[in-house]
């Protein structure tokens, strides 16, 4: 059985008033321990106090991120990956950029208002020796670079050897309605773990902007390859009061290997 999560934090230094980091990473921490991942992705964790306090809280945990570059304080952002120690060997691992030069540090395309990553690790069970592959990334939001990201990302992954099995989480920034999540749940063959084990028509916003219902979209997934049987996935819409763990709930899959 694999635990996974997908969580996009919320950059430290929003100035989001009474949902600024400072005030809501307790409990983002707590929703973590709550669930207790082996695999976690995290979005908008920035390379400093934010991902030194992800580290210190997270003891049993590998973590894997770079930063995206580009101008400005944003440059410190990553999507880290992060897996549990007791659970996985590390056999290899890597960074790529979402445009037309996936191997440039930094580079942008399609309009993109920001660079964007993808991390991937190779990693095998302990102690079965089982292999995987697990991705995380953050797609931009502007509509043609999400396309133009959907396409770099399934072009990496078609040329993986289709036979391993595949883990990917990530804030999306679109919805089940876009050519995006048709492309990767098309042709590239994923299954929503959420939607496997809840109708399509129930409520599967992630991203709430603390709380503002006209915000609301399912922007973050968990995908995975028909290696593995979906036994529970839940969206965590846990607060405390008008104190959110994030602008966005956490996304939660529990996986089993099929026979």
């Amino acid at each position: 059985m694999i635990k996974v999560m997908s969580f996009n934090i919320r950059y430290g230094l929003a100035d989001d008033g009474e949902n600024h980091w400072n005030h809501r990473r307790s409990l983002a921490l707590a929703r973590i321990h709550a669930f207790g991942p082996d695999l976690i992705g995290f979005q908008e964790c920035r390379d400093d106090a934010q991902a030194d306090f992800v580290r210190l809280g997270l003891p049993d945990h590998h973590f894997l991120g770079i930063h995206r570059e580009g101008p400005g304080d944003t440059a410190l952002e990553m999507a880290p990956l992060l897996f549990r120690r007791p659970a996985f060997r590390l056999l290899d691992a890597g960074w790529f950029w979402l445009s037309e030069t996936p191997e440039i540090p930094g580079s942008m395309s399609w309009g993109s208002a920001y660079p964007r990553t993808v991390s991937w690790a190779r990693l095998a069970c302990q102690p079965t020796g089982a292999e995987l592959t697990y991705v995380n990334t953050h797609f931009d939001y502007e509509p043609a670079a999400i396309d133009g990201d959907a396409r770099c990302l399934q072009q990496w992954l078609d040329q993986r050897d289709p036979r391993t099995p595949l883990i990917l989480t990530g804030d999306f920034n679109a919805d089940k309605d876009s050519s995006a999540y048709c492309l990767l749940t098309g042709a590239g063959g994923l299954i929503d773990a959420f939607r496997q084990v809840h109708p399509p028509e129930e409520d599967d916003a992630t991203f709430h902007a603390y709380d503002r219902q006209e915000e609301m979209a399912p922007l973050d997934w968990i995908l995975v390859s028909s290696h593995f049987r979906v036994l529970d996935a839940q969206i965590d819409r846990t607060r405390q009061g008008h104190l959110f763990p994030s602008d966005h709930y956490p996304i939660t899959a529990v996986l089993d290997w099929k026979a």
